[in-house]
């Protein structure tokens, strides 16, 4: 569980980082410059709340639903781009959106402290015939988090120049 603690702890620093970072782009640069799957940098900063939520939902079910556990895979079939259109991430307000984004991953890093050991090996049904343990999930959410973080770096960096 130290390791769920660092994990935690990094997630936190990256939320502070990152909340100030998104406090002093503009509004152009948050709407306008989009990547390769069509999204702006609130579209993405939505994206990453909705999936630290499902992440959070996932971890509480799997520590008492029977293992393995079906939950719906939101990013699958293309889906997740049903969630942010739905949600309206685009024209949602910046400073709530930060702060949307600020809380829900902070609540996810207080959650992962607190899993209980024993559900660790706990799998979640992600796909047909593909199924992640309690603990991969959480392991691999730092690597998604900053796979957002580096598409808003490039979306800045193209808007930039």
């Amino acid at each position: 569980m130290k390791r769920f603690k660092m994990i935690a702890e990094e997630i936190g620093l990256m939320v502070s980082d990152w909340e100030i970072k998104f406090k002093s782009i503009s509004e152009e640069n948050i709407t306008i410059p989009r990547n390769l799957q069509d999204r702006s940098v609130k579209q993405i900063v939505g994206h990453m709340i909705d999936s630290v939520s499902n992440n959070t939902h996932r971890i509480v079910h799997l520590q008492y639903q029977e293992s393995p556990f079906e939950f719906p895979n939101y990013a699958a079939n293309g889906n997740n781009d049903k969630w942010i259109a739905i949600q309206n991430y685009q024209n949602a307000k910046w400073e709530e959106l930060i702060q949307h984004w600020k809380y829900a991953h902070l609540h996810f890093a207080y959650v992962i402290q607190n899993i209980d050991p024993d559900k660790l090996d706990n799998k979640w049904i992600s796909d047909k015939n593909e199924t992640i343990t309690l603990q991969k999930m959480v392991e691999d959410f730092p690597g998604h988090f900053k796979l957002h973080i580096d598409q808003i770096i490039e979306l800045l960096s193209t808007s930039l120049q």
